[in-house]
């Protein structure tokens, strides 16, 4: 399976958008990735649709939109709409996780399920074929610039191991931390999409440090 760098746009600058989007739209970055927190679910606010839509305006890559919200079931088609590709949703905010992945589905999205950093992975066990994606958070979920939880590595393992028995094609996602410093190890430990924030847009050539987080997958 490919493995895959989607800077988050989070950490872009928000007076300088338009050249942020520009810049990952020429760099060898693979998806855009979307947080979108309301304050409820995670203790932070970010942007939501009409951000999202702007941004599908000028992206030429997939849009990887993460909810951090409470009741994501009840905006899947608004994102849809928005121009989002992939959508994923927590565990923990999602009393219907089976329909609310099935909606994402035929809603013409990859479906994706969220893991808190609490949460094991075992808690997937009867969801897994359902999704196309597992995002395990490396960091608490509602702000960048998080120190890496160093019991990811274990949670990607097992999570590799269980798509692999049930004979699964699904690909795991990590966010939180990631930087030119772990990135090999979270590729070796079974991760195939690498979301990195402040490792590239506080970086001085953030278009080199995409170049070289990729040359290490």
């Amino acid at each position: 399976m490919e493995h895959l760098i989607a800077p988050s746009m989070l950490s872009a600058d928000f007076l300088r958008l338009g050249e942020d989007i520009e810049m990952i739209n020429n760099s060898e970055a693979d998806w855009f990735h979307l947080d979108v927190m309301d304050g409820v679910f995670v203790p932070n606010i970010s942007f939501g649709l009409p951000v999202i839509k702007a941004i599908s305006s000028l992206a030429v890559k997939p849009l990887d939109v993460h909810l951090m919200i409470v009741e994501p079931e009840k905006y899947i088609t608004a994102f849809r709409d928005a121009g989002a590709d992939i959508l994923s949703i927590h565990y923990e905010a999602s009393v219907h996780l089976h329909r609310s992945l099935q909606a994402i589905r035929q809603a013409g999205m990859k479906a994706g399920v969220v893991l808190n950093p609490h949460s094991p992975v075992a808690l997937l066990s009867d969801i897994l074929e359902f999704a196309d994606l597992v995002l395990i958070m490396s960091v608490n979920p509602g702000f960048g610039g998080q120190e890496f939880i160093a019991n990811t590595f274990r949670k990607i393992k097992e999570l590799k191991q269980m798509i692999y028995e049930q004979g699964l094609n699904v690909q795991i996602e990590v966010d939180g931390g990631i930087n030119r410093y772990n990135a090999a190890d979270l590729v070796e430990a079974g991760a195939d999409v690498l979301v990195a924030g402040n490792a590239v847009f506080k970086a001085h050539d953030p278009m080199e440090e995409i170049r070289v987080l990729k040359s290490l997958l």
